[in-house]
Order: C-alpha cells, then structure tokens, then sequence
C-alpha cells in the first residue's frame, strides 16, 4: 500500500499532526497519548502506530522501563500488519530492537516511497547540505587501464549523479532504480547532446542483476547504494554474474570496525572489511581496492565508509 497522508478523519488527523509536533519537541509522554486518542478513531492508520512506537521508544529510554520498549515493539508490529509491504520503513525499527522477523529491515517498498519523496530536493540535500563525493571517489578508484568500458551499470542510479562522472569513460550506459521520480530526473540529463543513459530500468537491484546476461557488462558501479544492503553477498554474486572475466565492480559502503553488517539510527547499514571480503571471494571477484573514504558529512563530521574496487576473476 502507499504511505497514508490522511487517516480518513479530520479530528485524527488533527491530532496526528498535533502528535508529531509534540514528539519533535522531545514530549514522548504527550505524543504517546495523542497518538493512542488517533487510533482511537481510526484503529487501521498506520503512521499513528508508528509514531505510538516512537514515543513509547523515547519514553523507555528516558525512564528506564524496558516495558515500554516490549511495548514500542508492540506498536511497530501492529504498523507492519497493516501495510505489509512497509512503505512506512516500520520494519528498521523492530530490527533495531532486537524483534526483526529475518526479513530485510529496508523493504524495497520503503526505499521506493523514500526515493519518490526526496527526488526533488536529492540533488542540492545531498552535494549541498551533505558535500557527498561518493561519485567522483568511485570514479578516481577505477584504474587509469582500461581508458574506456564498453558497457557499464550503474546500480541505484538515482538522478544520475554516478552516470554524470562516469560518462566519458563508458560507451554503452544503463541505470537501474526503484524510484521512478529519480529515474525521472535520470531520464532528462543529457551529455554531450545525447541523453545520458543509453537504457533506464526501473527495478529491485537483485532482480535486475539476474536478468541480465552472464558475462555481459565491463563494470559494475555503485555509489552510495550498498548502504541499503544488510548482506552482500547475493548483490555481489548478481554483479560477478554479470561481469565479463576481467570486468570491474566500484561502489561505496559504510563501514565499522565490527563484523558482518550493522544497521545504524541514520537508517544506513555499516559493512565491516572481513563481510565485504568474504562476500567478494564468494561472487568469484578479486579486491584491488579497499581503502578509507568520507562519502559525505552527517552533523558536520565526515561518516566513516570505503571505496572498494573488485575485479571478476577468469574463473
């Protein structure tokens, strides 16, 4: 279902609005109520149980009472009956908690509904408001041999900021996204009087990988997209599929110092070096970089990530 802006009742929705403002003051005791007098109304709204969730959440940690948190949790899941397919991102937070059902916390629905949203300002939030670089760090990562790519994909497009710093380079380009409002604003950059993509694919990363033919792309990029992706392996297996012996991989992830992945409060899961290292062996793909990069800035410090370059092996 699509993320609901109305609850259908004019007094519920008054009070909804009442709830936010009231939990982003830090009220989590007045949210809590005002959210509970919603569902009162209207049972069957399901941002009123995620906001429940988030103000019993707030409530828990300011007085101590894990009861609370059992009954976050609670309300999170009554949110995720209602819209199964969590376009409302409800799913990250019972994950958080500790009661995930072995489901992605990310739901491609989510990610849509999320996308669709910040298409319009993604551009000027992202380069202006968050300095990210993660496109021209992939780009500076690929080595200076081979001078072109024949074919090129460029996983998670978006609005075609990967594609703008790769162009030169590639003669045939395709961009895959679950966003249509991003493939949108893809759609109508152009380059050298010609549009930049050769084929624009709205789609989930993995289902597009395996459509596509064995041993048929040069290189496979992805910037800033595989921090939507708790495990590796199945999106690397899809790109060492894809590739052509010989053909590169270049993205960028999150990173801590742990292991396997970490889904952190920004909504953005942190891979740690062993996690990418073992899921490329198992896609038959060779490191050639693995280095330390700041993607972008979040509350003025740098966010800890990597650039990582991989090369499908013959075999």
């Amino acid at each position: 279902m699509a993320p609901q802006h109305s609850s259908g009742d004019l007094l519920a929705d008054r009070r909804y609005r009442y709830a936010e403002a009231c939990l982003d003051e830090g009220d989590h005791a007045a949210a809590a109520d005002l959210a509970e007098q919603v569902l009162e109304i209207t049972p069957r709204y399901a941002p009123a149980w995620l906001l429940l969730g988030r103000a019993r959440e707030g409530l828990s940690a300011s007085r101590g009472d894990p009861a609370l948190r059992d009954a976050a949790a609670r309300a999170y899941a009554c949110a995720l009956d209602i819209d199964p397919d969590d376009t409302l991102g409800v799913r990250a937070q019972l994950v958080r908690l500790g009661a995930g059902d072995g489901l992605p916390a990310l739901s491609p629905a989510y990610l849509k509904a999320l996308f669709d949203g910040y298409a319009p300002r993604f551009e000027r939030h992202l380069v202006g408001g968050l300095a990210y670089i993660g496109p021209d760090l992939v780009r500076d990562a690929l080595p200076r041999l081979p001078e072109r790519f024949g074919t090129a994909l460029d996983l998670g497009c978006g609005t075609g900021l990967m594609g703008a710093a790769i162009r030169e380079r590639v003669d045939h380009l395709t961009g895959v996204d679950l966003s249509p409002a991003m493939l949108a604003l893809a759609r109508a950059k152009t380059w050298q009087g010609r549009p930049l993509y050769d084929r624009l694919v709205e789609g989930e990363l993995g289902a597009f990988l395996t459509g596509e033919p064995e041993n048929s792309a040069h290189l496979c990029l992805a910037a800033d997209v595989l921090i939507y992706v708790a495990d590796l392996g199945p999106v690397l297996a899809g790109i060492g599929r894809a590739l052509r012996p010989g053909g590169l991989a270049a993205f960028t992830v999150q990173s801590h110092d742990g292991t396997g992945a970490i889904l952190g409060a920004d909504g953005r899961y942190a891979h740690a070096d062993s996690h990418i290292a073992e899921a490329a062996t198992a896609a038959g793909l060779e490191i050639l970089t693995l280095r330390s990069a700041g993607v972008r800035r979040e509350a003025g410090r740098p966010v800890p990530g990597r650039v990582v370059v991989l090369r499908r092996t013959a075999a």
